[in-house]
């Protein structure tokens, strides 16, 4: 084969990727930001994010969004470091232990709304279990406008429960990496089973833990099908905001406008993980 020819190689490889990427992401990408700077008479301007900041809906859905990301993912990530630690210590029946983990992995977040709200709605299992009981005389609403509270617990819980396996995976997949001989050097030393972990588990799950946290924060901020499964329009997110600007409004500025605010927000999220997590190089003196 000509040396010419192999130099390409490389490239001719990587060339279905790189297509994928620009017709499913960057081109759509592109898209979205030109329509989001199309003023409605015409050119380009800001028109369409002052429109979506005046919105009445904005600062409730943008404060829902920043709240339901900072409880969902660093629950998610406490529950799956967990799970995945617990995982190591199964010996027989280990994998039918991780296939029940990760269950969840395989139900949409429609679906997943529809399971909570089977059991938060007022004829639902939950109402039915309390006046077996006789804890309560009556169903109690918890998924309405007078209960903001409850509504966003539910949401919260069906977010942990659905999207909590996609973090497991990864950071059982960074566990398996960590060289056992690091541990029990430790505990010929006599460090505790708390000190082993903090001291060389988590160090070395940084980079896991650094994926884990960049993957679910993205997906944190675009949450939409469980909120609208779950309450409806009793709690904006900014997601459902910009689906009623283009579905129900027709305007595809303003949602677009919305859809931008989510990107430049995951993006901040994300180059605030990769320098906290990020690997520190040290200058060599």
């Amino acid at each position: 084969m000509p040396r010419a020819l192999e130099r390409w190689i490389p490239y001719l490889l990587i060339a279905p990727s790189l297509v994928f990427l620009a017709a499913f992401f960057i081109v759509p990408l592109a898209e979205a930001l030109l329509v989001s700077f199309r003023a409605p008479g015409g050119g380009f301007g800001l028109q369409n994010y002052a429109r979506a900041v005046d919105d009445l809906n904005f600062r409730p859905a943008l404060w829902s969004t920043l709240v339901l990301v900072a409880i969902v993912v660093p629950l998610q990530v406490a529950f799956a470091l967990g799970m995945a630690v617990m995982l190591q210590k199964i010996g027989k029946g280990r994998d039918l232990v991780l296939w029940v983990w990760t269950i969840p992995l395989g139900i949409s977040d429609l679906a997943a709304g529809i399971v909570w709200l089977s059991i938060f709605t007022e004829r639902g299992y939950l109402n039915s279990a309390l006046m077996a009981l006789g804890l309560v005389g009556s169903p109690v609403s918890y998924l309405t406008y007078e209960t903001p509270l409850t509504l966003f617990a539910a949401v919260v819980l069906a977010e942990v429960w659905r999207a909590t396996a996609i973090v497991f995976i990864i950071l059982v997949s960074g566990i398996q990496l960590v060289p056992k001989e690091y541990g029990e050097a430790a505990e010929v030393f006599g460090a505790s089973a708390w000190t082993r972990f903090v001291k060389i588990t988590l160090p070395l799950l940084k980079p896991s833990l650094q994926t884990a946290l960049i993957l679910r924060t993205i997906l944190a901020f675009e949450v939409f099908a469980a909120v609208v499964a779950l309450g409806g329009t009793n709690i904006r997110v900014l997601a459902g905001e910009a689906y009623a600007w283009q579905n129900d409004n027709q305007n595809y500025g303003v949602a677009a406008a919305y859809a931008v605010v989510i990107l430049v927000l995951s993006l901040a999220a994300t180059v605030v993980y990769l320098r906290l997590l990020g690997e520190r190089k040290e200058r060599l003196s």
